[in-house]
């Protein structure tokens, strides 16, 4: 009966998040794919379907879709963990049309934005030609807006240790020397935290404390 009790709260969990879990079921499958492609093969296919610059010239729309049902690496596990403790309690707070609002606005203002300052970099003589042909592909920019806008979801003054949290993580490398990626991700928190304006109405903010006190039937 436990067991059994255990899966249907799973199901009902998956239901309540459908965006979130069919984007993590098309993730599996074109995981599974890359893992019966070669090598070289591989490399060719990912970077036509990569929003990088050469990419973004020809076909925007294409690569913006593409790039995000790919995962550079091929590891799917650590996606469905955080995929299930971020993008699902996102989605079941937000409701699907708002998360997914958050997920297009953090993955196409962050690629493009990214991807513009690299194109300036390569037209000042900064960056090498063959940037324009960079792989970038996957999840990652949305994920990363996702963590963001769910600032707004934990009452104070839980909220400020999350946020400083996510400020750390995301906002160190780009103190340093940092990458194309590490930029569009803390830029990615930025948009987040700038969807403020979807999160209202949407129900009282969640006390950690109060929820970990919650007796569970």
């Amino acid at each position: 009966m436990r067991v059994d009790r255990i899966l249907r709260s799973a199901r009902s969990y998956i239901r309540s998040a459908p965006g979130t879990y069919t984007w993590l079921g098309v993730l599996f499958f074109t995981t599974v794919a890359l893992h019966h492609m070669s090598p070289d093969f591989e490399e060719e296919f990912l970077r036509q379907r990569s929003t990088n610059i050469h990419e973004l010239s020809n076909d925007p729309l294409r690569v913006l879709i593409s790039s995000a049902m790919w995962i550079d690496g091929g590891y799917w596990f650590p996606y469905a963990f955080l995929f299930t403790v971020f993008l699902a309690q996102a989605e079941r707070w937000l409701g699907t049309v708002r998360w997914l609002i958050v997920c297009v606005a953090s993955h196409v203002l962050a690629t493009l934005a990214s991807e513009g300052a690299l194109l300036g970099a390569v037209r000042r003589g900064l960056a090498p030609e063959s940037a324009v042909n960079t792989l970038d592909i996957g999840v990652s920019y949305s994920l990363a807006g996702v963590i963001a806008v769910l600032t707004y979801r934990i009452a104070a003054p839980w909220r400020y240790p999350y946020l400083a949290a996510v400020l750390v993580f995301y906002g160190l490398p780009v103190l340093g020397d940092p990458t194309l990626t590490q930029c569009g991700h803390f830029l990615s928190v930025v948009i987040g935290l700038g969807c403020y304006p979807l999160v209202r109405g949407r129900g009282k903010t969640r006390n950690p404390k109060e929820t970990l006190a919650t007796p569970r039937g």
